[in-house]
């Protein structure tokens, strides 16, 4: 149990290290010579780079709404809870930010599959260094959005006589 304990908080150390030097890594990295002859692109990649872009900018858009949505939520949710009177505020509180932080974390993932879509037809090299970095920081952020969703959630889940977690 103690072994277990020690390589989870191992994995928790390492990898958004690991994710960090990665980001910073492929961020020190600059691919120059981008003003080489490059090949005349055909008319059916035009067409699909067209395609992707309204694709991408879908994703975009879905996660505006989705971002946009569960905020007008969380506050409509925050300001209904204030005004009830009721003595279980800060539980609900809590809830209200876990729901937030769910739709976050969805919102995210909309945004890097935009990304993927905008590279994904003919990219440079420049153009993939560009996408892992992005996706690398947005991952980061991911992470740490999901493990602080699900602390919380445990938080909410143990009974009441344990409310000193140890983070």
């Amino acid at each position: 149990m103690k072994q277990e304990r020690f390589l989870e908080s191992l994995v928790n150390l390492l990898l958004p290290l690991g994710l960090i030097f990665g980001l910073v890594l492929l961020l020190s990295l600059n691919v120059g010579g981008g003003t080489s002859a490059e090949s005349v692109a055909s008319p059916l990649e035009s067409w699909l780079k067209i395609i992707a872009g309204y694709l991408a900018a879908g994703a975009e858009i879905a996660a505006a709404v989705v971002i946009g949505l569960g905020v007008i939520r969380g506050i409509w949710d925050y300001l209904r809870q204030l005004l009830s009177r009721s003595r279980q505020h800060v539980d609900a509180t809590e809830g209200i930010r876990l729901k937030l932080g769910r739709v976050l974390a969805l919102g995210l993932e909309f945004t890097v599959a935009s990304d993927i879509l905008r590279t994904a037809v003919a990219p440079t090299r420049q153009d993939i260094l560009n996408l892992g970095a992005i996706v690398m920081l947005r991952t980061l952020l991911n992470y740490f959005l999901e493990r602080e969703i699900r602390q919380g959630e445990q938080h909410r889940s143990s009974p009441k006589s344990g409310m000193t977690n140890e983070e």
